[in-house]
């Protein structure tokens, strides 16, 4: 794929997209109503989740039409990724639409298990979680922390799971007689015991599965699973990154707004060269972030032979970026940016968080470089 090959531009359709989830998230998911939600006991906002999953048909996105999803790409997707970090919405979209159906897209869509639970995952009838831990990379080892037996009972332990304390289904990386697989297990299935973990990210929980005899039904065999987790995860790590691009856009955009109303010395701060200079350098970094994540998002649609390449170009730029991006917001909205009552903190910690999930700037890095040819430092 050369770069003429890469269209980063948004369709009328992806633009379309965007304004239909963006009007839902600012009538839906105000900062005062995920900021309270923090503070409770029901960190998701499931009615919210419905409504994308089931009216906009957002949770079948990736899905087929005859398998009864959308038939759309991963360029949609990233579309509404970005809406969803702008807003920090607590919803498992991330989990479900993205992670657990791109596993399940990996297996054989023919076999009737696969076919079903794709089905009950695109209506918004079900959601699924991916039990693997969230900082898990592409590219790396099958995971092994989950054994089955010849009779499909598995027995084992995944930490730092996204998304499984809203799931109804799981779908289960393990390996047994014959070898790495895929299964489904149901979340409520006896000897499985799901419990919430302590996040940094509060929009985002994660939770440590335990599983002890628990039935599982068969998804993908030795000959698939690999391939199946892999390209998940490379799907997840490349689409992150534009949910990553629009929690940096909103600082930027939040921080532009109050500095143009915030007066000091009587003169409006954002006219304070110092402050121009920091924001025009953060400008730059999340226009070459939108750049990377929507070319990462065009290979997966495109299933380019390059798309490696450009997923691991993706979120070793736009992770840091996301980062740099909430820190400034804090940092200059002042004593303010320090408070609960302001939201800075959840997109800080959202990118903190993120910074580390599906492997971390660092790893991609590491990986670029072994895709690119490019010799180890001396």
């Amino acid at each position: 794929m050369t770069a003429d090959d890469l269209d980063l531009l948004y369709s009328d359709v992806e633009q379309d997209l965007r304004s239909a989830v963006r009007d839902l998230l600012t009538d839906r998911c105000p900062a005062s109503s995920v900021l309270a939600r923090c503070d409770s006991d029901t960190p998701y906002d499931l009615g919210l989740w419905r409504t994308l999953a089931v009216q906009l048909g957002l949770a079948g996105l990736l899905v087929p039409e005859k398998l009864g999803g959308q038939g759309a790409s991963a360029r949609e997707v990233g579309v509404v990724l970005e809406e969803l970090g702008g807003a920090v919405a607590p919803v498992p979209f991330l989990g479900s639409a993205v992670l657990a159906t791109s596993a399940l897209l990996g297996c054989d869509t023919g076999d009737g298990r696969v076919a079903a639970l794709l089905g009950r995952l695109a209506s918004g009838e079900s959601t699924a979680a991916l039990a693997v831990p969230l900082s898990t990379a592409p590219g790396g080892a099958f995971p092994t922390g989950v054994r089955v037996d010849a009779d499909g009972v598995l027995s084992g332990r995944v930490t730092s799971v996204a998304d499984a304390t809203v799931a109804d289904a799981l779908v289960v990386p393990a390996v047994g007689p014959d070898g790495p697989a895929l299964y489904e297990v149901a979340a409520d299935m006896p000897g499985v015991r799901i419990a919430a973990a302590t996040p940094l990210d509060l929009t985002r929980p994660i939770a440590d599965i335990e599983f002890e005899a628990a039935a599982g039904g068969l998804l993908a065999g030795a000959r698939t699973a690999t391939a199946a987790l892999d390209g998940a995860l490379l799907t997840g790590a490349g689409l992150l990154a534009s949910e990553q691009l629009g929690v940096a856009q909103w600082c930027l955009d939040e921080t532009v707004n109050h500095l143009g109303q915030r007066r000091q010395f009587g003169r409006v701060v954002g006219s304070f060269q110092a402050l121009k200079h920091r924001l025009a350098d953060v400008w730059l970094e999340v226009v070459s972030a939108r750049a990377a994540a929507r070319a990462a998002a065009d290979a997966l649609a495109k299933t380019a032979p390059d798309t490696a390449l450009l997923v691991a170009v993706a979120q070793a730029y736009c992770a840091p970026v996301a980062v740099r991006a909430a820190e400034e917001c804090v940092q200059l909205h002042g004593g303010i940016g320090m408070t609960w009552e302001h939201p800075a903190h959840l997109y800080l910690k959202r990118a903190k968080a993120s910074e580390i999930a599906l492997g971390t700037p660092g790893r991609h890095r590491a990986a670029l470089a072994a895709l690119a040819d490019l010799p180890a430092a001396g």
